[in-house]
């Protein structure tokens, strides 16, 4: 049987953790920690590197000058045998692992704590008799020829392996600590600027979601570089929340002005359209003039709406909706206008087999008003014969909305600025329309937390909207 996996490796908490360390990692105080620890590493690396060959090439200096030297002072020997008999008596007491005497004599003889013979080829072999103290090593000597005879001196290079082992102690000893130190603040200081961090990407999320209230928490007592882009975050969501509000009050305030007067001249070319005297040619004016009037009053009564929307107010009214009696509603009531104009409407609601149902929470009125203009908008697109689909399904705790055509759709590049006020494809300046209905659409949307998306229906327009079950 296979192990099973690691809960701790692979379960929800091992995964959060990982993705923790992954932010943590990425974090600029640690990647400075960091490249720091590097850094000082390197150059402390450097320095003892250099430091050891320094102190190794003086030690070397001075063990050639004290062999030079030693051998200075056996030249003063008078002899053969006398410097024999000084070699004997120096390496009774001179151990062969740190100092090697040797003296080859004229006639064969070895004196010395180490046995030096020449080979039949010529080369020069070591006999160690038994008993003896000496082992092999790595020595630095110096030979010389006395009395018809070879002197050898050497110095055991010990004490260099010593001096790089010490070298080696005292850049661990000295470089550990730092960079686990230097690591630790890091650690420290990416952990405190983290949240500080988090909670700016946070304030500019909301802000990018026109979230304009959006503000980063104060926090008390730092004046860093991250304090200063809090505040100037804030300062320019300031500025642009009032430019947005006045702006949004400007169109109010002149739709609400001109709403009521553009009324009265509605009423009043319906009242000269009732005319008997008028001609025929003066009676069609007058209707045409009435029918662009309704359209103004309609644009205008939308932006009114779409400030009111905006401004939170309809949330008051929120209460349990079901989408499947909603659309079923609609589509009852577009059919006939569908039918004269040779298309098709039709509804698909999985959600009556699923628990729960299509039960979302907004105002009942607004939801009616999405539906109306996205079926309205694939009635008015599309050309006779097209098909429109209403469907609705539920899928992991949300309830999915989405009304398909077979129209001609709306290109990739155009799906963004069809959802701006006032926006209108240039193919269809002809058709009727104020250019506001996907964008109460989108409005309304995100009144009620709701994501909308315009995808293509291969052929036509998909709009799709996912709502919180």
């Amino acid at each position: 049987m296979a192990p099973a996996p690691s809960r701790h490796a692979w379960g929800p908490g091992g995964g959060a953790m990982a993705r923790r360390w992954s932010v943590l990692l990425l974090s600029t105080p640690l990647r400075l920690a960091l490249a720091l620890v590097m850094l000082f590493a390197l150059v402390s690396t450097l320095a003892f590197g250099a430091s050891y060959m320094v102190v190794r090439n003086n030690l070397e200096g001075t063990m050639r000058a004290d062999l030079a030297q030693e051998m200075a002072g056996f030249r003063a020997a008078p002899s053969a045998g006398a410097l024999a008999a000084l070699i004997e008596a120096e390496a009774q007491v001179t151990d062969p692992s740190r100092r090697i005497l040797t003296y080859l004599a004229p006639d064969g003889q070895v004196f010395g704590n180490v046995a030096l013979s020449r080979g039949q080829n010529g080369y020069l072999q070591i006999n160690l008799p038994p008993g003896s103290k000496g082992s092999g090593g790595n020595y630095l000597g110096l030979a010389g020829n006395f009395f018809g005879g070879q002197l050898i001196v050497a110095q055991s290079r010990d004490q260099m392996s010593g001096l790089g082992d010490m070298f080696r102690n005292v850049l661990i000893l000295t470089l550990l600590p730092t960079v686990a130190l230097a690591l630790g603040g890091g650690i420290l200081l990416a952990l405190r600027s983290k949240a500080r961090v988090e909670s700016i990407t946070a304030t500019l999320e909301r802000l990018t979601t026109g979230d304009l209230a959006a503000r980063v928490p104060k926090m008390r007592g730092r004046g860093d570089d991250l304090s200063l882009i809090g505040d100037r975050i804030d300062r320019m969501a300031a500025r642009q929340q009032a430019a947005t509000e006045a702006l949004r009050q400007v169109s109010a305030d002149i739709a609400h002005d001109l709403k009521t007067p553009i009324q009265r001249v509605s009423v009043m070319l319906n009242q000269l359209e009732e005319r008997e005297s008028l001609s025929p040619e003066d009676a069609e004016l007058a209707a045409r003039a009435r029918a662009e009037a309704d359209r103004i009053v309609a644009t205008f009564q939308s932006l009114l709406q779409i400030a009111q929307i905006e401004g939170g107010s309809p949330k008051a009214r929120f209460a349990p909706v079901d989408l499947s009696d909603l659309a079923r509603t609609f589509v009852e009531i577009f059919e006939p206008s569908a039918e004269d104009r040779g298309q098709h409407i039709s509804l698909s609601d999985d959600c009556r087999d699923s628990e729960g149902g299509a039960r979302v929470m907004g105002e009942k009125g607004l939801l009616g008003q999405v539906l109306a203009n996205l079926i309205e908008n694939a009635l008015r697109h599309t050309p006779a014969g097209s098909q429109i689909a209403v469907r609705l399904r539920r899928t992991l705790g949300a309830v999915v909305l989405e009304v398909a055509d077979t129209g001609p759709g709306i290109p990739e590049e155009e799906r963004e600025n069809v959802l701006r006020r006032l926006y209108r494809l240039e193919r269809s300046r002809t058709t009727p329309g104020s250019g506001l209905g996907l964008a109460l659409v989108a409005v309304i949307a995100e009144l009620h937390e709701a994501r909308l998306e315009l995808d293509d229906a291969r052929p036509g327009l998909l709009v799709r909207l996912t709502f919180k079950a």
